[in-house]
């Protein structure tokens, strides 16, 4: 690598003092700085780190100084990324049987549909749909999705990609979100509350103008086609009662940087008995007056949740499971009791006395002025 004047300067000052390939603290930087006349030299700091309070030297070679960073495997400004298997992948979503498109469903897709980049957090309560309706969005337009599952633990390596052991060489492998760009498919941050502030590292990503992969000095531009979703059980500001715990306040300008926020509520009682309808016909076993009395017991259940009543609530995934239990082993009070066995003993007791008065056709009014 050849420098320009001046910092061929401090490169020649400093190797003086100290030889080629010294490594040097930020005093001796500091001190080898002042003895070539230049600033102090940060470009050399940031690019030549090799530990806290390190920077490596380049060795003299053939006359031309070149880098030579040890921290990591050496990796020219034009490296190829390694191929990942997911290249080779269809990665559109496979239809789910029996979905029912409802809410903001054609919002959404006509998102899709644009091709512009834009942006989209979808909140709302576990087990309503959020990632289920974008996903099968997708596969309805035939379009790839990659959809990775945010932790605490995600970091930058995760998202951008690092370096791998490869066929027994430590090479750079990208990853979902380099995959996504490149490919120019939608990417989805599943639970993306649960995220800490390392997920900052996407903010060039959210403005859709590309990303720098500092790790191998390659700068990827996002193809036509990129976009970014994202799901949370909140809005990003954290849980004030605590029933998602784990999740974060995350960063404010992070947040921003999505376009429009949408509110996914639970479906209606008649949208929802749809879709329980459809895993009923998935699962081969169908029985609407069993549909009917779910989606009702559900319903009533919610409205007690939301009036403050109660401190649990019976999802749609919760119904889909009951369904698919009912499936299995073909008694209705047995499919309740095994998937509602999750709650408390005094919040499944009375969620169980609740559904056998829906069953046996008592006043919905009644049930709703003290349904426990």
């Amino acid at each position: 690598m050849i420098f320009s004047p001046q910092k061929q300067k401090f490169i020649d000052a400093a190797t003086d003092m100290f030889g080629g390939g010294a490594v040097l603290s930020k005093q001796n930087v500091r001190d080898a700085s002042a003895k070539a006349g230049v600033p102090k030299a940060g470009w050399f700091m940031k690019a030549h780190k090799v530990g806290y309070n390190q920077f490596k030297l380049p060795s003299e070679t053939q006359g031309v100084v070149q880098t030579n960073v040890v921290s990591e495997p050496q990796v020219q400004t034009t490296v190829n990324l390694v191929a990942t298997n997911m290249e080779s992948q269809n990665l559109v979503p496979s239809p789910f049987e029996g979905f029912v498109p409802w809410g903001h469903h054609s919002t959404i897709k006509q998102i899709v549909k644009s091709g512009l980049f834009y942006p989209v957090f979808v909140t709302g309560l576990s087990g309503n749909g959020k990632t289920l309706m974008i996903e099968q969005i997708h596969a309805e337009m035939k379009k790839e999705l990659i959809r990775v599952n945010i932790t605490i633990e995600t970091d930058e390596d995760d998202l951008l990609g690092g370096f791998r052991l490869v066929s027994g060489e430590t090479k750079f492998v990208p990853g979902p979100v380099i995959e996504a760009m490149e490919r120019g498919c939608t990417l989805l941050l599943d639970e993306c509350d649960l995220g800490s502030n390392k997920l900052m590292a996407l903010q060039p990503v959210l403005e859709g103008k590309g990303v720098y992969l500092k790790k191998v000095n390659k700068w990827v531009t996002p193809k036509n086609g990129f976009n970014v979703m994202a799901t949370a059980n909140t809005k990003g500001k954290g849980s004030d009662d605590g029933r998602f715990i784990g999740t974060n306040i995350l960063n404010e300008a992070f947040l921003e940087r999505f376009a429009i926020t949408i509110e996914q509520p639970y479906a209606t009682t008649a949208v929802e008995k749809k879709i329980v309808l459809g895993s009923m016909t998935k699962y081969g076993k169908v029985d609407e007056d069993f549909a009917t009395n779910l989606v009702t017991w559900a319903e009533v259940i919610r409205k007690t949740f939301y009036d403050g009543g109660i401190d649990e609530l019976i999802s749609t995934r919760r119904l889909d499971h009951i369904v698919k239990a009912f499936a299995i082993f073909g008694d209705k009070l047995k499919a309740i009791d095994l998937c509602i066995a999750r709650f408390d003993d005094e919040t499944k007791e009375s969620f169980k006395d609740l559904y056998t008065k829906v069953d046996a056709g008592v006043d919905l009014n009644e049930v709703e002025e003290n349904p426990y």
